[in-house]
């Protein structure tokens, strides 16, 4: 394989000291100052792990999985990028381990390399440089960003780095090394140190490749005193050593870079025009979440919180960001409360009172989401909370599985149709008002669960006049799934007519896409099959979630 950048340019992001830190952050604000500098720019991530994509991996352990227009599941930094950028990915953006060993491999069994050895150093990193060089062609970028997943030193990643190293050494001029640190300041000590910054470079030296800029992460911001300390110790030049203390609001990054001088010194480092940066749109966005008035009460009711003594809030970060948005776009803050969903259960030996005292404090929130998720756990919680907002008048607004459950809860209570339910948690309910996907069934009854979902973008027809379509203000969309089971057709007439209105259907009808009540009976109750939170971005709120951000202003 013959190596060269054919005139793009490549920024190679790791990691040094610890995982965690903001690399994806890093990644999505450089892209956006370049971006807004006038160049076209692709950012890539990578991920060492074995799996082929992230869709089985567990949320709690690596936070949301994130799904692409074609269905591709992703590293939630996709949806950083996406975010920042204001637009769609495509698939060849994010690759990990899995998927090139995958290929390699399969090329391998069908002699695709004529009796070669086939070895990591070689056919596993050129795939990768594939890879990369494809989806620079096909985003047509000036610059490429790529991202690579975990910390400098661990086993998993060092072979992306050594493709990144081979790309430099065959074009010193094309490929920039960027390394995104953290700078602890131990509270025994006072003082901010660098060493642990100065061994993850001596850990990269030993790949064979030196950063050209770091990016230091700490508490607070980097003084001169230290910067010069890395740029001597580290061989970076001074001025490339950039400063990303914590924030209170990462949206404010790409503004913190752009002024530390992040843009003007890649572009020198390239020796590309360095053209006037444009980020006035990103303030006017800033500002107006700095200026939000009255506060509102978010409870997100949901199962992926825990690990550990710990919250891991990444589980649902799309959702977060779109809250985020939407409330800057209606001029108010939002707190979020996160709530486990088995609060609300009753327990072994507990009277249900309990149950509903701790029900009732969901009547101090303007509203609550039930976001998506899989299996049995907290799933009565669920239950027992959308019952309770449905009959308070909460605004109320559920997620995939949250739009799932609500139809179970509607059906059971509402309907009458008794122990109705989802054939997920069970197979045998007289009344499967949620079931799988006809196409699945075989694939589920084989244990083949990894890419068995109905995934990415699909078309929705609104039905006019409804919460959906006065928010969209069109009569079709299109948007992200990820889900197996589906409303039950057979129910479909017999929930309506107990008041349950499907307002977004598949255009030939047979998948119910969006339920909702109308709002002479509750302010917002409303559900979606797909998952709008995958398309809030920071230049263009989703409609959904400003509705329900208005409805909880207006509640």
């Amino acid at each position: 394989m013959k190596i060269n950048t054919n005139g793009t340019k490549y920024i190679f992001v790791v990691g040094g000291v610890m995982s965690g830190v903001g690399k994806g952050i890093a990644t999505a604000s450089i892209a956006t100052i370049l971006e807004s500098a006038g160049y076209s720019v692709s950012p890539i991530k990578v991920d060492p792990y074995l799996n082929v994509d992230a869709g089985t991996m567990n949320p709690t352990e690596h936070g949301e999985v994130f799904v692409l227009d074609s269905g591709l599941e992703t590293d939630q930094d996709m949806g950083n990028y996406e975010r920042f950028l204001d637009r769609s990915l495509p698939g060849g953006n994010y690759m990990t381990n899995g998927m090139v060993f995958q290929h390699v491999i399969n090329k391998e069994r069908a002699l695709e390399y004529d009796g070669k050895c086939v070895e990591p150093t070689y056919h596993i990193t050129e795939e990768i440089l594939r890879r990369i060089t494809d989806s620079s062609k096909e985003t047509e970028a000036d610059i490429t960003i790529v991202e690579i997943g975990g910390t400098v030193g661990e086993y998993q990643n060092a072979i992306f780095i050594e493709a990144g190293r081979r790309l430099k050494r065959a074009c010193p001029d094309d490929v920039m090394f960027a390394m995104v640190s953290y700078l602890p300041t131990p509270p025994s000590i006072g003082e901010m140190k660098t060493k642990p910054t100065q061994n993850a470079v001596r850990q990269l030296n030993s790949y064979g490749v030196a950063p050209d800029m770091i990016i230091g992460r700490a508490e607070t911001p980097l003084d001169d005193k230290r910067k010069k300390k890395i740029a001597n110790m580290c061989g970076v030049k001074r001025e490339n050593v950039i400063s990303a203390p914590d924030v209170e609001n990462i949206y404010d990054i790409p503004l913190n870079f752009a002024d530390d001088g992040l843009g003007s010194r890649i572009l020198d480092f390239f020796s590309l025009p360095d053209k006037s940066t444009d980020l006035s749109d990103w303030k006017k966005f800033t500002d107006a979440q700095k200026k939000a008035g009255e506060s509102l009460r978010i409870a997100v009711v949901g199962k992926y919180f825990a690990t550990g003594d710990f919250q891991l809030s990444d589980a649902y970060i799309s959702v977060i960001e779109a809250i985020k948005i939407a409330s800057a776009y209606a001029g108010i803050t939002a707190d979020v409360d996160w709530i486990n969903a088995d609060e609300f259960e009753t327990k072994p030996n507990q009277n249900d009172s309990v149950v509903q005292g701790a029900l009732e404090k969901l009547a101090d929130y303007d509203g609550v989401i039930v976001p998506g998720g899989f299996g049995s756990t907290g799933i009565d919680g669920k239950l027992a909370t959308i019952a309770y907002v449905r009959k308070q008048g909460i605004p109320f607004f559920g997620l995939c599985y949250g739009m799932q459950l609500a139809v179970v809860e509607f059906a059971r209570n509402v309907a009458g149709l008794e122990d109705a339910h989802t054939v997920e948690i069970d197979p045998d309910s007289p009344h499967p008002v949620i079931s799988v996907m006809a196409e699945q069934e075989s694939k589920l009854a084989d244990g083949e669960y990894g890419g068995t979902m109905r995934l990415g973008v699909y078309p929705a027809k609104l039905e006019d006049g409804t919460i959906a379509q006065k928010a969209y203000e069109k009569m079709q969309v299109s948007e992200r799934h990820r889900h197996r089971f589906e409303v039950n057709n057979a129910y479909v007439e017999q929930l309506e007519a107990a008041g349950l209105v499907f307002s977004g259907r598949s255009p030939d009808g047979k998948l119910m896409e969006i339920a909702e009540l109308p709002r002479d009976v509750h302010p917002f109750f409303l559900g979606t099959q797909f998952h709008p939170e995958f398309t809030a971005r920071v230049r263009s709120s989703q409609p959904l979630f400003d509705a329900f951000i208005k409805a909880c202003k207006d509640n």
